[in-house]
């Protein structure tokens, strides 16, 4: 029985990741060995969150729901009807940062500037966010299957497959708006310097003789992070707080987000404010290499 909810869960985990991926890849195909590199390293960031959580049981101080707890009797007055537990806020801030970075992770991973521009970054992150949501799928579904029964998967797996997957992709698409930024749009930093713009990275640049491309880089990676924390934070809130009308709402917001910064993104490539096939700030592994060919 248990090997039927396995494989029973890993397909109905498939459904999900097959047609989103296929909206996707079918709009902008990709080189299949990263593509499939890529959703796979996605789908293995789970299991170092699933390590860490096994680990509360050895490291209490580690537990990321202990550490909010100490503020449950804190609570943010939003209105005179609406609060939030201030330890529901650090629990799922904490819960946001995790996941999205260990996305990041998986994408970098693999880059190792293989992206050649910033089309590149948004859809490979999120083809990541595809392979993480297909994981935490197999994991939700196989949890409901066991304590509840095969019949009551039915609206979990329309939730998941629809808001909750779509919500990862949102996140990380966004993400990869600003990873792509970070490191293709060298032209656009150089335009808003010549507009005076980045004063402050110029100052920095002669006070401490900062690179401004790698400041410039560390700002919008920062502003990536920042975005898709917050809203996956949010996300995890609605659903916490039993606010699911406002999920809806949401996502729509951030479709549209979405769409805005495609806009944006085409509107700088015709603006010629992007990179194709070089960037402003290259690799680890890749300035190592560059280092021993010298």
């Amino acid at each position: 029985m248990e090997s039927v909810q396995i494989i029973g869960s890993i397909i109905l985990a498939c459904l999900p990741a097959f047609v989103w991926g296929f909206i996707f890849y079918k709009k902008h195909p990709e080189v299949k060995r990263l593509t499939g590199l890529t959703f796979i390293a996605g789908a293995l960031a789970v299991f170092p969150i699933l390590l860490y959580k096994a680990l509360w049981q050895y490291l209490p101080w580690i537990d990321a729901f202990k550490i909010a707890d100490t503020y449950k009797n804190e609570v943010i007055n939003l209105s005179e009807i609406v609060a939030i537990p201030l330890s529901v806020l650090i629990t799922f801030m904490l819960v946001g940062a995790i996941e999205e970075l260990m996305k990041l992770s998986a994408v970098k991973i693999i880059d190792d500037d293989e992206f050649k521009h910033v089309d590149d970054a948004i859809e490979f992150f999120i083809i990541a966010a595809l392979g993480f949501s297909f994981t935490e799928n197999i994991l939700y579904f196989y949890n409901i299957w066991e304590i509840e029964g095969a019949q009551n998967l039915f609206l979990p797996f329309l939730f998941r497959s629809s808001f909750s997957t779509f919500a990862h992709i949102m996140f990380s698409g966004i993400f990869g708006y600003y990873y792509g930024v970070a490191h293709f749009a060298k032209p656009m930093l150089q335009a808003e310097i010549r507009q005076n713009r980045h004063y402050w990275t110029k100052a920095l640049h002669k006070i401490f003789g900062f690179r401004q491309e790698k400041m410039f880089h560390e700002q919008k990676i920062l502003e990536g992070t920042i975005l898709a924390v917050g809203l996956h934070a949010i996300f995890n809130i609605f659903l916490e707080m039993n606010w699911t009308f406002l999920i809806v709402p949401m996502l729509i917001c951030g479709y549209i987000t979405l769409d805005y910064l495609f806009a944006k993104k085409e509107n700088r490539k015709a603006l010629n404010q992007f990179h194709v096939g070089f960037r402003n700030h290259p690799s680890l592994k890749a300035r190592i290499k560059a280092e021993n060919l010298r």
